[in-house]
Parts: structure tokens; sequence; C-alpha cells
């Protein structure tokens, strides 16, 4: 395809540039956070517990052990760490075969990536299983990679899998920019140094040094994306 316009992820080699878009899935590019809590307390109330509303917030975002351990622990449910995954992914993959709605601004975005042929990425705390499922309605062919939360050592909030991530594209995180949705995934990628983008889904983020803090995804073009990296 033949275009007029400039590309937009390339500056001179004296400036800094966007080498990278890393994407977060659940509650980012997907309306789906709020399918997790359904089947955590679909789950638990099976078991005889009633899951506090406020513990929402302590599991939002992070890796399924995290999260579930979590609840075992505060409702003493007789059921292990590994019995609990496989039910939470039977239950969410159930779920996203039914409907899996996107966030606002999501296809848009990608779409225009995909046009400027930046390198993007999915980067999720999620299983393989549950990524390859939502890839085949998000358009496998926007990203050159996509990681998942078992294929890596240490998962969010820990930086790895943004290094992975920008290693596999064979960029700089510093030059990369992130777009999260929850504290832990901010906290993971900014432990890898890369600039970030927050569009808060569950839990309010605050901005800071290297944080950009939106109300939605339709706020985020490639051109603000850019801007992001500064020097």
């Amino acid at each position: 395809m033949t275009s007029t316009v400039p590309a937009l992820g390339t500056r001179t080699a004296e400036g800094s540039a966007l080498q990278a878009v890393l994407l977060d899935m659940d509650g980012t590019l997907v309306d789906t956070e709020g399918f997790w809590w359904d089947v955590e307390v679909e789950i638990f109330a099976a078991l005889g517990h009633t899951l506090d509303d406020s513990w929402r917030h302590v599991v939002v975002g992070g890796p399924m052990t995290r999260s579930a351990g979590f609840l075992i622990e505060a409702t003493g449910a007789d059921i292990t760490l590994a019995e609990v995954t496989v039910l939470l992914n039977q239950g969410f993959e159930a779920r996203i075969g039914q409907a899996l709605p996107l966030m606002p601004g999501a296809a848009r975005l990608l779409a225009e990536l995909s046009e400027y042929e930046i390198p993007t990425a999915l980067v999720s705390a999620s299983h393989r299983r549950i990524i390859d499922r939502v890839l085949s309605s998000l358009g496998s062919q926007h990203f050159a990679l996509s990681v998942a939360g078992d294929e890596v050592r240490r998962t969010k909030p820990h930086p790895d899998p943004y290094l992975v991530a920008a290693a596999g594209l064979g960029v700089d995180p510093a030059r990369c920019a992130v777009v999260e949705d929850t504290a832990t995934g901010v906290a993971a990628a900014e432990a890898a140094g890369c600039h970030v983008v927050a569009v808060p889904s569950v839990a309010p983020i605050t901005p800071a040094a290297r944080r950009t803090v939106v109300s939605s995804l339709e706020e985020v073009d490639l051109a603000f994306l850019r801007g992001l990296i500064t020097g």
C-alpha cells in the first residue's frame, strides 16, 4: 500500500523515537475485567462463600496465582490453587465464547498501529489459552508477538513480561509506550523502564513521572503515543 502520510514511527537519529507499543489485554483492549470477577464470585459461591466487593480492587490486574490465592486465603475456601485456576480459566473461556466486547477506541488504535507498521505486542497476565482465544477476536495480525502470564518466570507487577516483549521485538524498553488499566500493570511497565499510558478500568490511578492518565482509550492515538517519547 502506498501512502503520502509520513511514517509516524520514525525520527531523525539525534532524537528519540517511539519504537514499539505494548498493550495489556483485559480491561485495556477488551472489556473483560468484570468477566473475571463474575467468574470468581460464582466459583466461590458454589463453595459456600460470598466475596466482598471491596476485594475486587485487590485482585484486579494481577496474576491468577496472586488473585486466586488471595481469595482462597480471605474466604478459607476448601480448594487448592491449582483447582481454582482450572475453574477460573474454564469460566472465563465460557464467557468470552458468548461475547467479547472491545473497549471504546481499541479497534481504531489497533488499526492505526497496523497501518503505520508500528511494532506492537500484547502483554497479559492471563494464561496462553486465554490470550489465544482473545486474539482470534482482536485480530492476531495486529500483533508481532504476545506474552502470557504463564510464559514468564515472574508476571506483573514484575517487569519481566514487558522486558520479554521488548526483547522479542528487538527494541529499547525506554522507547516503548505501554497502555495499561491497572496499578499492577502500570508497576510492571514502569519497572521495565517504559513510558506508560494508564486508562483506569476498576481502581483509580494517579499521574506520575513517565505516566500519563487518560479516561478512555479513545483519547489515545499514534501521535499521542509518539509524544510520550521525548528524550
